[in-house]
């Protein structure tokens, strides 16, 4: 199926796809499922895996989408994302808009359906956080942007936890927080990559304001407080060795990649593809600890 904009150019399923960052819903939606398996040591209900996983897609999606019409004039002047849709206009902004509304629409009445309420509000908060108070207000406002709005993108294991559960537990604000920790050096990896085009665009991003040298220490800080928050979840007793051994390991790697920025080894982008192999590998770690290993709480003995 194709449509044509008022620019005459073709507009595809795959342009609707990807006002919705595939890509970066993919890897939000693994620890959303990855929070509801482990939210529970019995079966996770199958409608909730499905369709509560479906909601939070959708309404990330739109989130998503809601970004790419607000940035449409910064993507035009950034190579890395100047052939988006919007950008390149194959889709009109009020397209995106409508778009958003739908799936975003949809993905609530889902997520009232077939979890709970408070999955629901969750869920909306998140959008909202993401799509209207980061990207149209901190994006713009201030170099601290992605530590201020990482909050929303680190709300999917909690989203997966409370639809199993219908309450919010400290164990899930864990994942919640060891995602928040990893947002920043994720992203000023990235940042510093593309520190020219970002100043092109005028987006106050760390590196931008502050310089490399500075963002590179700040890469290094916060991924020793990664490192200290992912050990956490153990001493609480969510998870045993197999978990801490991994964390240990995979936050060792982090630290080497975040020192090679700092030495000059490399661009960030290096540094920039690990962290998401990292939170990957993490959380898959998670679910293999959750069904493997017996667990203790250390943190009951003192």
């Amino acid at each position: 199926m194709e449509l044509k904009t008022e620019n005459n150019k073709a507009a595809s399923w795959r342009d609707y796809l990807e006002l919705c960052k595939p890509k970066v819903v993919a890897l939000m939606i693994l620890t959303s499922v990855i929070g509801m398996l482990l939210a529970t040591t019995q079966s996770v209900p199958l409608e909730i895996l499905l369709f509560g996983n479906l909601g939070i897609a959708l309404c990330a999606g739109a989130a998503a989408t809601v970004n790419h019409v607000v940035d449409r004039h910064i993507d035009e002047k950034m190579a890395r994302t100047a052939n988006r849709p919007i950008a390149q206009g194959r889709l009109s902004p009020n397209q995106a808009v409508l778009f958003a509304l739908l799936t975003g629409s949809t993905g609530i009445g889902i997520l009232l359906l077939f979890t709970n309420l408070l999955t629901a509000w969750l869920t909306l908060a998140s959008l909202i956080g993401y799509a209207f108070i980061y990207t149209m207000f901190l994006k713009r406002a201030t170099p601290q942007n992605i530590v201020i709005g990482g909050l929303a993108g680190a709300a999917p294991p909690l989203l997966g936890w409370v639809a199993v559960t219908g309450e919010i537990h400290y164990n899930a604000l864990l994942l919640v927080l060891i995602i928040f920790a990893w947002t920043p050096p994720h992203f000023w990896a990235l940042a510093v990559h593309r520190k020219d085009e970002y100043a092109k665009a005028e987006i106050p991003m760390l590196p931008v304001t502050h310089g490399e040298a500075y963002t590179k220490i700040n890469i290094m800080l916060y991924t020793v407080i990664l490192v200290v928050i992912s050990i956490l979840p153990y001493l609480t007793g969510l998870f045993g060795w197999l978990y801490l051994s991994g964390a240990l390991l995979l936050g060792i790697g982090f630290l080497y990649y975040s020192l090679l920025m700092w030495l000059d080894r490399d661009s960030g982008i290096k540094t920039f593809r690990y962290s998401i192999i990292y939170l990957m590998v993490l959380f898959a770690i998670m679910l293999l600890d959750h069904y493997l290993v017996e667990k203790t709480v250390y943190l009951r003995q003192f």
